[in-house]
């Protein structure tokens, strides 16, 4: 397996993991369209921009797995400036569990470095205990809980 920043020509392939990425995560979220196609991420300008690190995972030649880093300005009460972000996590399903998220985490990880990033945070759904379960393996611990209540479903 190799880790590569993303191209241009990978686009294709990235936009298809964005949809199996929404397809999968409207099971998790109500609140998401389902009655037309939805996208949640500008790719072709974030492989363009220095501030987000496109990656994806080859093995043989082909691209089966994605993930973005991105430098994101914080608030100013925050002691450091600036945090890194993990989005976009994506292993096509036949190379789930051969470590290519650690991989890409991994890489991520010391592209932050690399910019005196010293913080990186992500989101995940509480609903994909899989993907909890594998970024408590790299080092993540949980922050932050997010709830909401949805006032016109309330009886």
């Amino acid at each position: 397996m190799s880790i590569r920043p993303a191209k241009i020509e990978d686009l294709p392939t990235l936009l298809d993991f964005e949809q199996k990425i929404i397809e999968a995560e409207t099971s998790m979220d109500s609140t998401l369209k389902t009655d037309e196609k939805i996208s949640y991420y500008n790719l072709g300008e974030y492989i363009k921009v220095d501030h987000t690190e496109v990656v994806v995972a080859e093995i043989d030649g082909k691209v089966v797995g994605s993930g973005y880093g991105q430098i994101r300005d914080r608030k100013e009460y925050f002691k450091q400036e600036k945090l890194g972000y993990i989005g976009f996590m994506y292993v096509k399903e036949a190379f789930r569990g051969q470590g290519i998220s650690q991989g890409i985490i991994q890489y991520l990880s010391d592209w932050f470095a690399a910019k005196d990033i010293e913080e990186v945070q992500l989101d995940v759904y509480d609903q994909n205990p899989i993907a909890i379960r594998a970024y408590e393996k790299a080092g993540f611990e949980k922050y932050l809980i997010r709830m909401r209540i949805n006032l016109k479903g309330k009886s």
